[in-house]
């Protein structure tokens, strides 16, 4: 699919031209990610500032492709022209340098990390590159710490996020809500075990995310919040977009994210646009996506991941303690106003595109 920016005044610019090679469920409702928001945005992003954006979705099992996949992918970069600039997804990428190495000398090849594999596949692939975009901070010292690559080739474009107006909220704070794929990776299983030592407390959690991608781990959740009589108390909904999910976090009190891994978190910061507090744990770059406010103050707690206990006692805290509740409410509506929108992630995006077609 080929996105053209409108209006005259980028029609009168000559448009630059980027070839953005995505996974093929990049549109798939049943299986939003921050990783397809985010391609989708970014490809919206630079239509808008000019650029003529040719969309190759590739299929595949990414980022566990097979020969097919890998084949498919070899197939699109071959039928580029000489000198594209080539934004490529790193669950694509990194998982098949067998096609970027013999193109990486013909293209300009950009690889888009939101989540490192940390595999040799992927370092290879990175090293095919001339400019590594990564969504966070964190992100890009993990991958200059394992890999040999030149520390300006690898930059940082954080993604975005939209104003909403903010959460009401509740007085007693026990309307608790998780955005994310139900999968191991998220930690939903430790949420549920510290979800259990405050089944004396008030509260109800509703978790938003797929729930194919692991359907083992999703029918273990379910045994194990009933063996807990959770019940109904604990609510898997499955996905929501659009206004779905914001009527989620408009009647939520708490973001809880319970991730054994996470490169940014851009459910974070989507609560953080509408004044919600977040509950996280101190895994990859979810610090860095929660932040501070103006005054320094922290709009939600943080615990180490994989710790049942220490989330149970940080949830213990927030239901049970409504001088807490106040400041972090507080604090994460004045973070609010230091967000940055999708343009600066589509700038950042721009200068690397730019760099790389020089």
């Amino acid at each position: 699919m080929d996105v053209h920016p409108a209006g005259p005044a980028t029609a009168r610019r000559r448009a630059s031209v980027v070839h953005v090679v995505l996974p093929n469920d990049i549109d798939d409702p049943a299986a939003p990610s921050g990783g397809n928001t985010y391609d989708r945005r970014l490809c919206r992003g630079l239509a808008a500032a000019g650029w003529r954006v040719h969309e190759h979705a590739v299929p595949g099992g990414w980022p566990r492709p097979d020969a097919t996949a890998r084949a498919g992918l070899a197939r699109v970069l071959a039928a580029l022209p000489d000198g594209a600039v080539v934004l490529l997804d790193g669950l694509v990428a990194s998982a098949a340098p067998q096609a970027l190495t013999p193109q990486a000398r013909r293209l300009r090849l950009v690889v888009v990390v939101h989540l490192p594999l940390e595999h040799d596949a992927e370092g290879a692939a990175l090293a095919a590159a001339v400019a590594v975009v990564t969504t966070s901070g964190w992100t890009r010292r993990r991958l200059l710490d394992r890999y040999a690559l030149p520390a300006g080739r690898v930059h940082v474009a954080p993604p975005g996020v939209d104003p909403a107006p903010p959460a009401p909220g509740t007085p007693a704070g026990g309307r608790l809500l998780c955005v994310a794929a139900v999968a191991p990776h998220k930690g939903h299983d430790v949420l549920v075990e510290a979800l259990a030592v405050v089944a004396d407390l008030t509260w109800q959690c509703v978790c938003v995310g797929a729930l194919t991608r692991d359907p083992g781990f999703v029918a273990a959740l379910r045994r194990r919040a009933a063996g807990h009589g959770l019940t109904g108390r604990v609510r898997l909904v499955g996905p929501r977009t659009g206004a779905a999910l914001d009527a989620a976090y408009a009647a939520a009190d708490l973001l809880v994210l319970a991730s054994r891994r996470e490169t940014y978190g851009m459910v974070v910061t989507e609560a953080l646009a509408r004044g919600i507090p977040v509950l996280g744990t101190a895994a990859g770059g979810l610090p860095e996506a929660l932040g501070r406010a103006p005054d320094g103050a922290y709009p939600g707690l943080l615990v180490p991941p994989d710790d049942p206990a220490a989330l149970a006692g940080a949830l213990r805290r927030w239901l049970g303690d409504p001088g807490l509740r106040g400041r972090l409410r507080r604090a994460a509506r004045d973070r609010r106003g230091t967000l940055d929108g999708w343009p600066a992630t589509v700038a950042a995006t721009v200068a690397v595109l730019a760099e790389a077609a020089a």
